[in-house]
């Protein structure tokens, strides 16, 4: 009786072996939202991404989506200034009115 144990356990050990290294070898899943700092300069795709736009956005879609994450996160609301700054630089930056300075922190 203890053998057929010994081996029902042995063998429930291989399966979950089996089964956990198939678990660890599936492909990453693709993530909704982009995960990741800001970089040191800002790119166009980086300013879409945090306005939530593609880069070839109409101006009116632009700044409709930079009054509606302004609005979530503005200082005088509770929100971040550096996340204020970011999110005005990106504006500036998809509507083409960079001053090259960059953000303010």
């Amino acid at each position: 009786m203890t053998g057929i144990a010994v081996a029902a356990a042995a063998y429930a050990g291989r399966y979950g072996i089996q089964a956990w290294q198939a678990f660890k070898a599936r492909p990453p899943r693709m993530r909704k939202f982009y995960e990741g700092g800001f970089l040191a300069t800002m790119t166009k795709r980086e300013a879409a991404l945090i306005l939530g736009v593609r880069e070839r956005t109409p101006t009116d879609k632009i700044k409709e989506a930079h009054r509606r994450v302004m609005v979530a996160n503005h200082p005088d609301a509770g929100g971040s200034h550096y996340l204020a700054s970011k999110i005005n630089e990106a504006k500036d930056l998809l509507l083409g009115k960079t001053k090259g300075g960059g953000s303010a922190f």
